[in-house]
């Protein structure tokens, strides 16, 4: 089953971000990498979109430096799925406490 694919425009209303902050966010997260067409339109994943929500948590809502967020994708990726599960998980109870 072939793998469903965003435009930039699609990825920015699912999102809430402009168009040039997914551009820039190419530039400073070497993991947000789209498939580019041979006309060079981006094409984004659903993992693509599970990565740029998390750089968007951790940038707006944790309020880390791009640095910051950078070091915390290298950790959860060499901490494996667990504790990003348990992370998100902590995180969903959190919003609700918060609501």
């Amino acid at each position: 089953m072939p793998q469903r694919t965003y435009k930039i425009g699609e990825v920015a209303g699912l999102t809430g971000l402009k168009p040039f902050v997914l551009r820039f966010w190419e530039t400073e997260f070497p993991q947000l990498s789209p498939v580019r067409t041979q006309k060079g339109q981006r094409l984004y994943t659903d993992e693509h979109l599970e990565l740029i929500h998390r750089i968007k948590t951790l940038l707006y809502e944790e309020k880390l430096t791009i640095d910051g967020a950078r070091r915390r994708l290298a950790d959860d990726s060499r901490d494996g799925p667990l504790l990003r599960q348990i992370y998100d998980e902590l995180t969903a109870i959190r919003r609700l406490l918060d609501a």
